[in-house]
């Protein structure tokens, strides 16, 4: 009896402690940890694409949102700003149609932003980062609400890397 019970215990033993090395919550890179609050103005817009930066903006404090790493506030409660620049809008055929080799029928477009921490305060540069995402579309008889709708979607891959390199330390 004594030593189902002895065995019992420890067995409970080693399975808590086999959980002590992890932690709930943020696992903010090291340089970033004293950083709580987070200014993110309207990235620029540096392409031929009207209302990227926006967009690219939006999807991007969305997703640090989502993460809980960083509280968004105005420049003037912000303890670092998030600047960033579109960059680059690439188009390239992904698929060709089958009887005219010269006739794209799925496009991929990639978007590249560059982006930096600074301190709120001293302005230097805490974090600097580059990021890109690809989105496919398939090209239909309307060529602009298809290629808005895989912008929007490259934001949406694009917000989800940047916000795991300045939230996820490890």
């Amino acid at each position: 009896m004594n030593t189902s019970l002895l065995a019992c215990a420890l067995g409970l033993v080693v399975t808590l402690t086999g959980c002590t090395g992890y932690s709930l919550g943020n696992q903010k890179p090291a340089h970033l940890s004293h950083v709580t609050k987070l200014a993110v103005p309207t990235f620029e817009n540096q392409t031929l694409e009207p209302r990227l930066g926006s967009l690219v903006t939006n999807a991007i404090i969305k997703q640090i949102q989502n993460s809980g790493g960083y509280e968004i506030v105005s420049i003037d409660d912000a303890e670092a700003v998030l600047d960033g620049r579109v960059v680059n809008v690439s188009r390239s055929q992904f698929r060709a149609d089958r009887d005219n080799v010269l006739r794209t029928s799925q496009l991929l477009m990639t978007l590249r932003v560059d982006y930096e921490i600074k301190d709120a305060g001293s302005s230097s540069i805490i974090h600097r980062g580059r990021a890109s995402a690809d989105s496919y579309t398939i090209l239909d008889s309307n060529i602009q609400n298809s290629e808005a709708q895989a912008l929007e979607d490259a934001a949406q891959r694009l917000s989800v890397n940047v916000a795991s390199d300045i939230t996820e330390g490890w």
